[in-house]
């Protein structure tokens, strides 16, 4: 690690940092179980999109109204850079704790609210015009999420260990996913196709609610960043963090923008895309939909650790560009076996597309942290991030099922990660090592 990064100049911290390992665990459960629950109630949008379109979307084709569907799941990730300018600003002066806490509260009453939503059968255009609304204030509060955590992780580690500590983050939210995924499996197993389609759908929403008053526990517990602490006492606190942001730090949010495309594009196709695409497309049973799709998200959450592990050993770029690559060459033959019908090759080719996520996603976060200092850090993520996503992420489901509607092809959606891959793959080719830096 050490050598990667001083071939480029980089200023490299001692290996020999120590941190109490019971203060590192606190630090890791405080920020990921608020991250779980963040991450549980925003990724469950996608994973019922198929039963959300039919409850919210009168259509006398599934596609069309699992189309209508994706389109506000899409519209939530127009709020984030909104969120991302404000809660971001607000992350740099008042700390990183203050806005994490913030989050976490309109995130669960806006999931919660959703669960409680009237269907179109009981309340015509005024269900559909309800549920872009909450989503949208989903999407504000999830602008200040990824760029929060990510930052208060990584300003809480060793510089040996930071990609260790800030995978975690991911982690943590492919975990949410897997949980969400995994109860929406089980609900349809134990009530069926009609009940979960009338009912059953509302209560993984109504959920939020005491996991949200959870999170808010360990949140409020939490101390702020070292870093952080370390800035204030220092009184070099920006006081517009972000119009510094803009006028001194464009590579860095450059890079940091090409970072995240293949990032927010793996992780959506596998999170929100895949449920309705098993289902409606490729006709799998709704069931079996969720199996593919649950084991798929678990591959990322095994392999993660690891990944994260071997990017402070030999550094960011390794792992991203094979990350990169393998989507680049094997994303088309891993959807090609997915139309074969069969779910064990399914679940193989989906937990092939997992580990080229974990193996991005190892030291994308730390990578991303490296290129900012101290006092704009959580700001120019959440711009870089977060306007990505929106442009990228968001539109993902949508998208995939467009290109599949206008070439009449199940496998277009192939290309669309295969190109977003390339664009990642180049920013990470001309980006410097920045691991085991010191962040100021």
């Amino acid at each position: 690690m050490d050598h990667s990064a001083r071939q480029y100049g980089i200023e490299v911290a001692p290996t020999t940092v120590k941190r109490s390992p019971r203060r590192t665990a606190k630090i890791m459960m405080s920020a990921g179980i608020g991250h779980f629950i963040e991450w549980f109630d925003f990724g469950l949008y996608g994973t019922l999109a198929a039963i959300i379109a039919s409850n919210f979307f009168v259509s006398a084709d599934p596609a069309t109204a699992l189309l209508k569907s994706f389109a506000v799941f899409g519209s939530g990730f127009l709020m984030r850079p909104l969120g991302g300018l404000f809660f971001g600003s607000m992350g740099d002066r008042l700390g990183r704790r203050k806005v994490l806490v913030t989050v976490i509260v309109i995130t669960s009453l806006s999931t919660f609210v959703m669960g409680i939503l009237p269907t179109w059968h009981q309340a015509g255009i005024i269900a559909p015009i309800l549920l872009v609304i909450t989503r949208l204030v989903q999407g504000f509060a999830a602008g200040g999420e990824s760029s929060g955590v990510i930052t208060y992780l990584a300003e809480s580690a060793a510089p040996n260990r930071r990609a260790t500590l800030t995978c975690w983050s991911e982690n943590f939210s492919f975990m949410a996913f897997v949980c969400g995924s995994g109860l929406v499996l089980l609900l349809t197993h134990a009530l069926g196709d009609a009940a979960m389609n009338d009912w059953g759908w509302r209560i993984p929403f109504l959920l939020a609610a005491p996991l949200g008053l959870g999170g808010l526990y360990m949140r409020r517990n939490m101390e702020d960043s070292a870093a952080f602490h370390k800035l204030q006492a220092s009184g070099k606190i920006e006081k517009s963090p972000l119009r510094k942001t803009l006028s001194s730090s464009g590579r860095a949010l450059l890079f940091c923008v090409g970072f995240v495309v293949v990032k927010a594009v793996s992780s959506w196709v596998l999170q929100s895309f895949m449920p309705g695409y098993l289902s409606t497309h490729l006709h799998y049973s709704r069931t079996d939909a969720y199996l593919i799709t649950t084991l798929g998200l678990l591959s990322v959450a095994v392999c993660m650790p690891l990944t994260g592990y071997l990017s402070d050993r030999w550094g960011r770029r390794p792992l991203m560009l094979m990350g990169c690559g393998g989507f680049i060459l094997l994303t088309y033959p891993a959807m090609l076996l997915m139309t074969q019908g069969s779910v064990m090759t399914s679940i193989a080719a989906m937990s092939l597309l997992g580990v080229f996520v974990a193996m991005f996603n190892g030291g994308c976060g730390a990578a991303m942290v490296e290129l900012f200092p101290t006092a704009i850090r959580y700001g120019g993520i959440a711009v870089a991030y977060n306007l990505t996503v929106a442009v990228f992420g968001g539109v993902t489901p949508l998208a995939s099922a467009s290109l599949i509607a206008w070439t009449g092809d199940p496998l277009s959606p192939a290309w669309y990660v295969m190109i977003t891959a390339l664009v990642s793959f180049i920013a990470v080719w001309f980006a410097k090592e920045t691991a085991g830096k010191i962040l100021d």
